[in-house]
């Protein structure tokens, strides 16, 4: 017992004084941009109004898309390919942590030789067999005097987390897409319903026109007019139905189903509503609030730790290594005490002139860092440029669609009287169909307004980060 109580006292030092890290310790960086305290588009928003903290698509009232999204959370590969990515980090980060433990094995050994010996006396050849047995268990530990081993773990915890926040804002990234593409299939089947019907007046007209020529109150120039425009009418169905088709196709394939074109179904008969506000908030907050943002300054931070395991290595490496076990030439003596064996050891290991090999890894390290930290400040401008951006378009939009309203109520209007002073003559059927044409423009710009403003509405949750628990 006298002689292992040195070296254990010895190890015990050691591993107490494994405390160091070098390389330099994280914390959130300064990137140098002015934070305004609030949003400079946030206009008009009511600072109390209500976001919704989780499922954010539901403030839209739609059972259907409510049903859409479950869909694409519960069947999309590329979420399903996210979430398998977290569990390699998780396990990778297991495996690195593995290595701050001793390790211990199992080494198991028989064998047989048989060699010819001459006899020194007679001269005479004799055949000699002998037989070996072993039984060890070596052990290993690696005193992580300079932190190496425990920096590399720091950097291994800090990929699992911008793995997780990668998977968050894959989950967010599609989610906004579905409902979007929600949105733009009811956009063009309104189109397509509109559109239609403009066929619909367009044949009606043609008949009318057609029959007041055979009466000889017009002239054929109308009747090819009207022609013309019917023809023109029909020629726009076939886009817009394309159109229709290969946007079902796509939401089909975010819900993990076969890009079929058949009908999916939408709340057709809901009234459109404009969107309650949205608070104010703190510009600040977008960079707890991102999840994009989370995971670039998580991988900020393994960058960081790896500079110090680049700085460790260049310190010199302390192994502990032991063994215990048994030797005999014949097994049933195998576990007698006077077989036994065990060893331990202590060694170091430096390179002393690698032509600066592990001091540029130590630069490179470095230089990765000064890589990411440009991308963290990036990844922050774009998000406060995408949330200032969809506010401006906001505000934009809503005017747009005021004044989109006043103008249908106008083409209306016209179109009442013009079709009123050609049935009584009073008028040519170029102004009809000018009438027409105004009303079907103000209809179609109406609807895609609506579905800009929805379609703004998901990017601006997506760029404040508001909801997505993926």
């Amino acid at each position: 017992m006298n002689r292992l109580a040195a070296p254990v006292i010895w190890i015990l030092c050691l591993t107490m004084a494994g405390c160091m890290s070098l390389g330099p310790q994280y914390q959130r960086p300064e990137i140098g941009i002015d934070v305004p305290d609030a949003y400079k588009d946030s206009g008009r928003l009511q600072a109390r109004a209500f976001i919704p903290p989780g499922k954010w698509w539901e403030e839209f009232d739609d059972t259907h898309l409510n049903r859409v999204v479950a869909h694409v959370i519960d069947n999309n590969p590329d979420i399903e390919k996210a979430a398998a990515k977290v569990m390699e980090t998780r396990f990778l980060l297991r495996q690195t942590r593995a290595g701050q433990l001793p390790t211990l094995n199992f080494n198991a050994n028989a064998s047989r030789q048989e060699q010819s010996v001459v006899e020194p006396f007679s001269g005479e050849n004799l055949t000699v067999k002998t037989d070996s047995f072993s039984l060890t268990l070596p052990a290993s530990f690696e005193i992580d005097l300079w932190g190496r081993l425990s920096r590399a773990s720091e950097a291994a915890r800090a990929d699992l987390m911008a793995a997780e926040e990668n998977r968050k804002t894959i989950v967010q990234s599609l989610i906004a897409e579905a409902v979007s593409q929600y949105f733009n299939i009811q956009s063009l089947e309104a189109r397509l319903r509109i559109s239609r019907q403009l066929t619909q007046t367009h044949r009606e007209s043609l008949g009318l026109v057609e029959a007041r020529y055979e009466q000889g109150l017009t002239s054929i120039l109308d009747v090819r007019q009207a022609r013309r425009s019917l023809a023109q009418s029909e020629a726009q169905l076939p886009t817009l139905i394309q159109a229709l088709g290969k946007a079902r196709q796509a939401l089909a394939v975010l819900q993990g189903k076969y890009p079929a074109r058949k009908t999916i179904q939408t709340n057709r008969d809901s009234r459109f509503k404009l969107p309650a506000p949205i608070p104010e908030g703190l510009p600040s907050d977008l960079l707890n609030r991102r999840p994009d943002i989370r995971a670039v300054e998580a991988s900020l931070e393994a960058a960081c730790a790896r500079v110090g395991v680049a700085k460790a290595n260049r310190f010199p490496q302390i192994n502990l290594t032991g063994s215990f076990g048994y030797t005999s030439d014949a097994l049933s003596a195998l576990f007698d005490p006077e077989n036994q064996l065990w060893q331990i050891a202590a060694g170091a290991f430096q390179p002393l002139l690698d032509g600066g090999k592990r001091k540029a890894a130590q630069q490179a390290a470095q230089a990765r860092y000064e890589q990411q930290l440009a991308a963290y400040a990036k990844t922050v401008l774009d998000a406060f440029a995408a949330v200032e951006g969809a506010l401006l378009t906001r505000h934009q939009q809503l005017e747009r669609y005021e004044r989109l309203m006043v103008f249908l109520n106008e083409a209306e209007a016209t179109l009442e009287i013009a079709i009123e002073r050609y049935q009584r003559g009073l008028t040519d059927y170029l102004n009809v169909l000018d009438a027409q044409m105004a009303k079907f423009q103000a209809e179609l710009s109406l609807v895609e307004t609506r579905n800009s403003i929805y379609t703004n509405r998901v990017g601006l949750y997506r760029a404040l980060g508001g909801g997505w628990e993926g």
